[in-house]
């Protein structure tokens, strides 16, 4: 018997649904079809499940680490897509070097943080 998976999804809060499917796909992310209140979002093979419910401690003690080759990238694509305030609650911190990598931080609407580093 194998003790491997296939494959791990983690389930993200959203306080407003709506807004937290327009702020993935907006930094690229590919939707499924909805279902049962929630959605599969996908970015180069890696997925994540949004659900339509919301806990605050939950939401702002939820992160994921995005490693990247370029975070100055991200950072701009954020900048240029979010900067504006279209989409309120998003945070964007400025790239920094952290223990030898670069990492730039990231808000969404319900307070879930991604880092991406580098």
């Amino acid at each position: 018997m194998s003790r491997s998976i296939k494959g791990l999804k983690v389930y993200i809060p959203a306080r407003n649904f709506e807004l937290s499917k327009r702020f993935y796909l907006e930094l690229g992310f590919k939707m499924s079809p909805t279902f049962g209140g929630t959605v599969d979002l996908e970015l180069n093979g890696h997925q994540i499940r949004l659900q339509d419910y919301y806990v605050k401690d939950w939401a702002d003690n939820c992160m994921m680490v995005l490693d990247v080759d370029d975070v100055e990238a991200w950072h701009r694509h954020a900048q240029q897509t979010f900067g504006s305030g279209a989409i309120p609650g998003i945070r964007i911190k400025a790239p920094e070097p952290v223990d030898g990598s670069l990492v730039f931080h990231i808000w969404d609407p319900s307070g879930v943080l991604l880092v991406y580093v580098q």
